[in-house]
């Protein structure tokens, strides 16, 4: 960053005394162009006698030199034109970007290459520069020819071709770059923001999503932006960068948007973004490999990206009507950023005549909406956690105080089994009938799950009642373990217990008893030094007001579930239904 602003300070030096003076002629398009297919044939010392070719025949005009009507495959053109006069102090051509490699020669003297040409005039892809050729004393009036070869889906030069003075063109460069440079310092800077809350946060999908795409529209950004060349001008490198930011850009806003999106959208939003994925990853190991050039990884992406665009955007906005304002605002920064692209890739592949479509201010828009959206819902989940904790402890006071007279109350009498510790059908009775007054009263839920030891008989037949007595004690310590907080666990009788769940939904009740099974599963029985075979759970589930009218019928309901689960084969729990089976006698 100290570079970047180093170099927009430096030219910025240069440009204000410049323009001030106006002591220089105007840029001025170079016209007159001939074309011809081709390449030319080479004279005694290797060079191509097109270089001085200044005969009609076989030349055709174009109004801009780049790609010829009737290519057919070609992969050689030669273009020429005659420089104007000008009052230039300092005079250059300056070329937006050339399609792929080309030579320059003034009156037939070689003036600038870009690439590198073998012996059948062929050469690899260089990299996509803004070029600036200086030109010598004397140009005007002579004879440009420009040999260029390209095996891409366009050919010849593109963009802008201008004679203009050199500090005219760092002017232009720094201008055109400024908006870009900033935008892409406060994508960058984003993407680290993200990322640093996306390692320390909770909601670290979501964070690493918008992480992700600023990084990748920071770095394409960058890498796209003209004064990027005068920081560092290795050409291969900036449009590996841009291509790796730009093939990234739709499986970040895959991400994104799915996020936001639930049932089959969703579903499809995350096929398309892992479609992109595996190009991303196949492009650039093709690339790092050596088997493809960057410049042959546009055009396949870019028919991709035609017609997976349209088909996120539509995902994005199904059911428009049923979204919240904030998704809608996310569908109209990305219908936004999404037309962009499209404009951009449209003027890439000619589609549209050449001009700078401001692809960065669509992204930045898109990036603002995500991060503007995310920020109000950390606002607003900050504000919930922190009234619903609010009620919560307000709940555990009054649950409390009407625990403390319960407690009282029962004072002189003996609730506990000596057994196993918990409390005994007594202490159960006079909770169940509190804790069902309570529920009718206020409409909460109340969800109770019986548990029995499966074939603990044989364990009594087998080894003894001492070493059943031990078997119930270890399971009523992990009923202890697993059910805590409000909910109440005692020993009804023999091997069977209750666990009594004040303000359980039955999903919540079903999801505790369904992990107790589990747990029995792996619990190590001892008796002595006798190790005890292991030993399963069935459970019943019953939920007020859900399956009871009266909080007083649980007991019976989830005593027919307990029955059912044992009529199943054990090892399970089950929720009373009206299908459940009565027990018989």
């Amino acid at each position: 960053m100290p570079r970047i602003l180093f170099l927009l300070l430096a030219a910025c030096c240069l440009i204000l005394p410049h323009s001030a003076s106006a002591a220089t002629a105007p840029p001025k398009d170079l016209s007159g162009w001939e074309w011809r297919w081709g390449d030319s044939p080479l004279d005694a010392a290797g060079r191509p006698t097109w270089r001085q070719d200044n005969a009609a025949e076989g030349w055709q005009e174009i109004g801009f030199p780049s790609n010829p009507p009737a290519r057919s495959g070609q992969q050689h053109l030669w273009l020429r034109t005659t420089l104007p006069d000008g009052d230039w102090r300092d005079p250059v051509i300056y070329i937006y970007s050339i399609d792929l490699i080309a030579q320059f020669f003034l009156d037939g003297e070689l003036l600038y290459q870009y690439g590198e040409f073998d012996d059948q005039g062929r050469g690899t892809f260089a990299g996509w520069p803004w070029h600036m050729i200086e030109l010598p004393e004397g140009f005007a009036g002579k004879p440009l020819h420009v040999r260029v070869f390209s095996d891409y889906t366009d050919i010849g030069l593109w963009g802008e071709v201008k004679l203009m003075d050199r500090l005219d063109v760092l002017s232009m460069v720094v201008k055109r770059s400024l908006d870009d440079v900033i935008i892409s310092a406060f994508s960058l800077l984003l993407a680290l923001l993200a990322a640093t809350f996306a390692a320390i946060g909770t909601q670290r999908r979501s964070l690493a999503a918008v992480a992700l795409f600023s990084l990748a529209a920071g770095g394409m950004i960058l890498a796209e932006t003209q004064v990027s060349q005068l920081m560092l001008n290795q050409p291969l490198l900036w449009d590996g960068i841009a291509a790796n930011g730009y093939f990234t850009l739709p499986v970040a806003m895959g991400l994104l948007l799915a996020h936001w999106l639930e049932g089959w959208p969703r579903r499809w939003m995350q096929r398309l973004w892992q479609l992109h994925l595996v190009y991303l990853v196949g492009a650039l190991g093709g690339i790092l490999s050596g088997l493809v050039s960057v410049s042959s990884t546009f055009p396949p992406f870019d028919l991709m990206l035609a017609m997976t665009l349209p088909l996120m955007l539509t995902l994005a906005s199904w059911r428009v009507a049923h979204l919240g304002t904030e998704q809608r605002w996310i569908i109209v920064a990305f219908t936004l950023m999404a037309i962009l692209l499209l404009l951009d890739m449209a003027v890439a592949h000619g589609l549209l005549g050449w001009r700078q479509v401001p692809v960065s201010l669509g992204l930045l828009a898109f990036s603002l909406a995500i991060v503007g959206i995310s920020l109000w819902h950390y606002r607003n989940t900050q504000y919930q956690l922190a009234r619903l904790n609010h009620q919560l402890e307000a709940q555990v006071k009054a649950r409390t105080a009407e625990l403390d007279l319960l407690v009282q109350k029962l004072e002189g009498y003996s609730y506990t089994d000596p057994l196993t510790g918990l409390k005994n059908r007594r202490y159960f009775d006079e909770l169940m009938q509190h804790e069902a007054t309570r529920a009718d009263r206020e409409g909460t839920p109340l969800s109770l799950v019986m548990i029995d030891l499966d074939h603990f008989k044989q364990i009594n037949d087998r080894y003894g009642h001492e070493a059943g007595d031990s078997v119930l004690a270890t399971i009523a310590l992990l009923l202890q373990e697993h059910f805590r907080g409000a909910d109440v666990v005692c020993r009804l009788g023999g091997e069977e217990f209750v666990a009594l769940l004040p303000g359980a939904t039955t999903q919540q009740a079903e999801s505790r008893a369904a992990e107790l099974v589990a747990r029995a599963r792996d619990v190590n029985l001892q008796h002595g030094n006798v190790r005890l075979p292991s030993i399963t759970l069935s459970c019943g589930v019953a939920t007020y007001p859900c399956h009871a009218p009266h909080p007083g019928e649980l007991l019976g309901l989830a005593d027919k579930a307990l029955y059912q689960a044992k009529h199943q084969g054990r090892d399970r729990s089950t929720t009373w239904s009206t299908n459940a089976a009565s027990p018989e006698g």
